[in-house]
C-alpha cells in the first residue's frame, strides 16, 4: 500500500508534514541501511518533483486548468503499474467514502491550479521556497479548525517561517502601492503561491480525515482521477492548443508526479518520517540551480535569506512532532496494565 504523504497539491505535489500517513500501512525500517535507504529514495523523489516543475515552467504560458489536467491524468499510470506490479490494483478505488475523496479533490485542484499559476510566473527558487508555508499554515489550521494543542514551541517556528515567507514576499508585495502592482506578473504570482499554500494546508485536513479510514492508495488514485474530471471543467475557460514540445513536457510532468509519488512512498517505508522529511527541504537547492541553468532564474536575497527561517522552521516543527510521538509512546507504555 502507498503509505508516504498524500496531499498532493501545489507546486511540489508533495505533503509536507509527512507524520499525517507515515503510521499507516507497514512500519518502516529502523536499521541504519533501511534510513539511508529512505533517505535516498526521498532526495531523489524530491529531484523528480523538481523536473516536473520545471517541465511545467518550460512549457509556457499555458492556462492552469490544462496543466491540472496533464498532471493529474498522466500521474494516474506510473501509479497504476506501480500497484499492479504489487498485486494491489484490485482494491485501490474500493472506498466508501466517494463524497470525501470529492470534496478532497475540489480542494486540492484549487490550490493546485493556483500553485501551477505562480509556478509560470515566478522564478523557479522562489516558487518552490513560498510552497514551504504550507506546513505553517497545517499547524495553524489543526489548531484553528481541529482544536489541536499547539505548544509554545511550535507556534514561535510557525511565526518565525512566516517572517520569512514575508521576507520571500516583501519585494513583490510593496509593489502592490503601485498602480502597476496588480498588472504584474510575479506580483500575481506571489499572491497565488500564498493562497495555494493555505488552500493546501485546508486538503492536508481533508486527508488527515480520510486517512484514518482508507489506504494511501485509494486517497491517491480517487484524487488524481477527480482532479482530472474537474480540470476538464475549466475547457471553456481557455484552453490553448499545445506545439508538440509544450505538450511533451506536460506529459512528462505528469509522469514525473506520479513516480515522485510512488518513490515518495518508498522513502517513508523505509525510514520513520521524522528522519526522512527533512529532505524535503533539498528542492530549494535544486530550485536554485536549476532555476539558475535552465532558466536563467538568479535567486535574490531575500529569497535566500527568507528561505533558510523558513526551513528552518520547518525541520523544527518535524524535530517537535517526533519529540511530541515519543512523549505519547512512553506515556501509553506507562499506562500499560501491568502482567
Amino acid at each position: 500500500m502507498l503509505n508516504a504523504s498524500v496531499a498532493g497539491h501545489t507546486g511540489n505535489d508533495q505533503g509536507r508534514i509527512t507524520s499525517v500517513t507515515s503510521g499507516a500501512g507497514a512500519q518502516p525500517e529502523t536499521s541504519g541501511h533501511g534510513a539511508l535507504r529512505g533517505i535516498a529514495l526521498k532526495i531523489v523523489s524530491v529531484a523528480v518533483f523538481v523536473g516536473m516543475q520545471t517541465c511545467i515552467k518550460a512549457a509556457g504560458d499555458v492556462p492552469a486548468g490544462q496543466i491540472v489536467f496533464f498532471r493529474s491524468f498522466f500521474a494516474i499510470f506510473p501509479i497504476i503499474a506501480f500497484l499492479a506490479l504489487k498485486g494491489r490494483l484490485s482494491t485501490a478505488f474500493v472506498t466508501k467514502r466517494p463524497f470525501n475523496h470529492v470534496a478532497r479533490g475540489i480542494v486540492g485542484v484549487g490550490a493546485m491550479g493556483l500553485g501551477f499559476f505562480a509556478l509560470t510566473r515566478l522564478p523557479l527558487p522562489e516558487a518552490i521556497t513560498l510552497n514551504y508555508a504550507q506546513p505553517l499554515l497545517v499547524v495553524v489550521f489543526s489548531s484553528v479548525f481541529l482544536g489541536e494543542t499547539i505548544r509554545v514551541y511550535r507556534w514561535s517556528a510557525v511565526a518565525v517561517g512566516l517572517i520569512g515567507v514575508l521576507i520571500i514576499s516583501w519585494p513583490e508585495l510593496t509593489l502592490l502601492n503601485s498602480d502597476e502592482g496588480l498588472d504584474d506578473q510575479e506580483v500575481l504570482g506571489v499572491m497565488a503561491a500564498l493562497v495555494a499554500a493555505a488552500i493546501s494546508a485546508v486538503a492536508m485536513l481533508l486527508v488527515r480525515n480520510l486517512v484514518q479510514t482508507e489506504k494511501t492508495a485509494t486517497i491517491v488514485l480517487w484524487f488524481s482521477s477527480t482532479a482530472s474530471v474537474l480540470s476538464l471543467l475549466t475547457l471553456p475557460f481557455g484552453w490553448q492548443a499545445l506545439t508538440p514540445a509544450q505538450a511533451a513536457l506536460l506529459i512528462m510532468a505528469g509522469f514525473c508526479g506520479g513516480l515522485g509519488q510512488i518513490l515518495m512512498t518508498s522513502a517513508y517505508r523505509h525510514a520513520e518520517a521524522s528522519v526522512v522529511a527533512p529532505f524535503e527541504y533539498t528542492s530549494m537547492i535544486l530550485g536554485v540551480v536549476v532555476g539558475y541553468f535552465v532558466f536563467g532564474d538568479v535567486t535574490s536575497l531575500s529569497t535566500l535569506i527568507g528561505g533558510v527561517i523558513v526551513v528552518a522552521a520547518g525541520i523544527f516543527i518535524i524535530w517537535r512532532e517526533r519529540q511530541l510521538g515519543l512523549e505519547r509512546q512512553r506515556a501509553r507504555k506507562v499506562t500499560l496494565p501491568q502482567g
